[in-house]
């Protein structure tokens, strides 16, 4: 069992940064695949970006690209995300979650098996 805590969220004005972070017990994070999802009221939640095992590649949505990057530390069973030039349509709760990454699910949230409870982002305009 891996338990996962995000923190840093918090009420940001547009154009500003935030950095989340997730702290990880129970297992290592080191065998798995960790993403970051977001799910803001009344929609899905959806994919923002992923971080392989070795940090060797990482993924990101469409609309994060440029502007969010996803890190990890094994050694610290931390990962991060650095949330840059924030809109209001980035508002949303933001999850972390752990999984084997296979390449057809990764981008799903059935792809992982561990989820932390959330932190809210808030973005005003």
């Amino acid at each position: 069992q891996v338990q996962l805590v995000e923190s840093g969220g918090g009420l940001v004005q547009a154009g500003g940064s935030l950095r989340l972070s997730c702290a990880a017990s129970g297992r290592t994070i080191s065998t798995y695949y960790m993403g970051w999802f977001r799910q803001a009221p009344g929609k899905e939640r959806e994919f923002v970006a992923g971080i392989t095992r070795d940090s060797f590649t990482t993924s990101f949505a469409d609309s994060v690209k440029g502007r969010i990057t996803i890190s990890r530390d094994n050694a610290k069973n931390m990962v991060y995300l650095q949330m840059n030039a924030l809109k209001p349509e980035d508002t949303a709760v933001y999850y972390c979650a752990a999984g084997p990454g296979d390449y057809s699910t990764k981008y799903y949230t059935e792809g992982y098996y561990y989820w932390g409870p959330g932190t809210q982002v808030t973005v005003s305009s």
